[in-house]
């Protein structure tokens, strides 16, 4: 379950509506007893000094702190089932010296061509293999089989992220051989994966200068969860108003030891200095 916006079916719903500020200056009907025994409506947005003399206790609880207080219980119950499960296929990629990477991004940043890009250029020096999150379809994991790695691809319906038990069956499917690369290409979300911990070594934010500058800012826990940003699609650079600089600097506001990256997985640009942060990666670490 997704506690952000209730995606994925699961044990138990949450209603995301009262895990923020929840006002309570509205006004609705309800009854209580008084103690001179009859029962009335009014609303309630008035204060609690009646304007009569007698006095009388309300013998409700009014507030709703116990459902805000179980859907927090349940957000808090299913992500630590999810860190559990983390925990087990981190470890099984550090007895397997598996650098695992979690790619995330707005739909249609170029994850899947970035993907394509690094198996034909770096298929010489070590295994690849991928793990596709849509929500439907297999095009992806078809697109990534034809440039020349293994793939699994995970369709999760209405969900709209991956989460450690679906990465933990892609990867008992794959069977990673030592020092393997494991590309977790996530669904296209910038909301969701933030919360979710799948394992991996580390967060990677694919964005395009076809995004705004300000989309740090619009997702910032999504890029304080990230180690590295990639700033993709830079070949459009010319036909655009996009300020790179403008970019940057709001991911330092959101983050400040964050990296980022220029690159174009269509022409190749700055790929070197991809590779070259993979190639430093310790996976052990």
């Amino acid at each position: 379950m997704c506690a952000t916006c209730g995606c994925v079916a699961d044990d138990a719903p949450i209603d995301a509506s009262a895990l923020g500020d929840h006002s309570h200056d509205h006004s609705h009907d309800h009854r209580h007893d008084h103690s001179h025994g009859h029962l009335h409506d009014h609303p309630h947005d008035h204060p609690h000094d009646h304007p009569h003399d007698h006095s009388h206790d309300h013998p409700h609880d009014h507030s709703h702190d116990g459902q805000t207080l179980r859907e927090l219980t349940l957000q808090t119950a299913i992500l630590a089932k999810n860190d559990r499960i983390a925990e087990r296929v981190r470890r099984h990629f550090r007895q397997q010296n598996v650098l695992a990477l979690n790619l995330v991004s707005s739909p249609g940043a170029g994850k899947t061509t970035l993907l394509e890009r690094m198996i034909g250029d770096l298929r010489n020096e070590r295994t690849i293999l991928v793990v596709e999150g849509d929500q439907a379809t297999s095009a992806d994991a078809d697109r990534i089989e034809r440039a020349g790695a293994r793939a699994v691809q995970i369709n999760t319906g209405t969900g709209c992220h991956l989460d450690a038990a679906m990465v933990e069956g892609a990867v008992r499917a794959l069977e990673p051989t030592q020092d393997a690369l494991v590309l977790i290409e996530n669904v296209g979300n910038l909301v969701c994966p933030a919360l979710f911990d799948l394992g991996e070594h580390a967060k990677v934010v694919v964005a395009s200068v076809t995004e705004g500058e300000d989309k740090p800012l619009k997702y910032p826990h999504m890029f304080r969860a990230s180690s590295l940003v990639l700033l993709n699609k830079i070949d459009l650079l010319p036909h655009l108003s996009f300020d790179v600089a403008r970019f940057v600097a709001n991911a330092k506001l959101v983050h400040p030891h964050l990296e980022v990256l220029a690159v174009s997985a269509l022409t190749g640009a700055g790929l070197e200095a991809w590779y070259a942060w993979l190639r430093s990666r310790d996976a052990g670490a």
